[in-house]
Parts: C-alpha cells; structure tokens; sequence
C-alpha cells in the first residue's frame, strides 16, 4: 500500500547533485539529436535548465515545461538514437524531481538520463553493445559520492524497459559496488 512506502529524506542540494550528474550524462548526446533535427532547440534547453537548478537555481515550471518539451522532441525525431537523446535530455530535467519514496522506480530519476544517452550512443554507432557500455563507464566516473549515496537509499533499479532498462541495471550496481576514500 502507497501509505507503507518509507520516506528518503533528500536535501535540495542532494537533488541538485543528482540534476547535476543527470545533466553531463545527457550533455554528451545532445549532438546526436541536434544532428537529426538541427532547427529543434528543446533537448538543450531541458538539460540547460537541468544545469541551471544543479547549480543554484528554482525547481519549478519552467523546469518541468523544459522536460516535457524535450519528450515532445523525442517523438517528432527521424532515428531511435535521436529520440533517445532527447529522452536523456527529458530524464535529466525530471532528475530534479525524485520523489523521496522508498520504490525502485525513483532509480530512473537518479540514472534515467545516463541510461538513454548510453542508448543514444549505442543506436548512432549502429547499435554497438559496446559504446553503450563506454557511456556507462563514463558515468560511473562522472558520479559523485553524493549521487552513490542518494542511490543507494533507494532499492535497486527494477526489472523491465528493454535496453535502456538493461543500461540503468548495469549502471545501477555498477555505483552501488563504489567505495570512496578520503
């Protein structure tokens, strides 16, 4: 039942880490919409505005216009590794709203954008395994012990969602197995 679901306690600055890592994620692969649809301006501006929280700003409309405006740029896209581009860009503007609930579905907000622009990568290199695997390894150098630690509140990341679902897994245990040192 909803009401037996725990609570994660998230501090503004936790999220916007998490925006943060969300954003240089999907950063990478904005080149591979804009190549297919150079005139469409909305997955940049989602992961600008993706920026823009991760580094001091409001957590508001124009943030969450900016994600739903890089979904609708997502099915206008000619190519799949366009459209995951765009849902990168999508993933990491709506990194800025994890629900602080104990459910395996809020590991797509932690690792969403990282996940589709690993499979952004994948489809533009002709569907190469092995790119997606370089952009999941690039990503687990990206993330910061903030973001590992936010992760590992959260139970793993579920089953399901095809490729991308199979990236978030491999992304997922990949960070849980880090260990920091100071």
């Amino acid at each position: 039942m909803a009401g037996d679901e725990s609570e994660i306690a998230l501090s503004k600055q936790e999220l916007r880490e998490v925006t943060g890592f969300a954003a240089a994620c999907a950063d990478v692969v904005l080149e591979v919409f804009e190549t297919d649809r150079p005139d469409d301006a909305r997955p940049r501006e989602a992961v600008g505005a993706a920026w823009d929280f991760a580094r001091g700003g409001e957590r508001g409309k124009p943030l969450r216009d900016t994600a739903w405006a890089a979904l609708k740029a997502a099915k206008s896209a000619d190519t799949a590794a366009a459209r995951e581009a765009a849902r990168a860009a999508m993933a990491a503007a709506g990194a800025a709203y994890l629900h602080p609930l104990a459910r395996a579905t809020q590991v797509k907000h932690i690792l969403g954008a990282a996940a589709h622009a690993a499979r952004a990568a994948e489809l533009a290199a002709g569907d190469e395994p092995g790119t997606g695997a370089e952009h999941i390894a690039r990503a687990v150098r990206r993330a910061t012990p903030v973001v590992v630690d936010v992760l590992r509140r959260f139970p793993t990341a579920p089953d399901g969602g095809g490729r991308v679902g199979e990236l978030t897994r491999l992304l997922d245990a990949d960070l849980r197995s880090l260990t920091f040192t100071e």
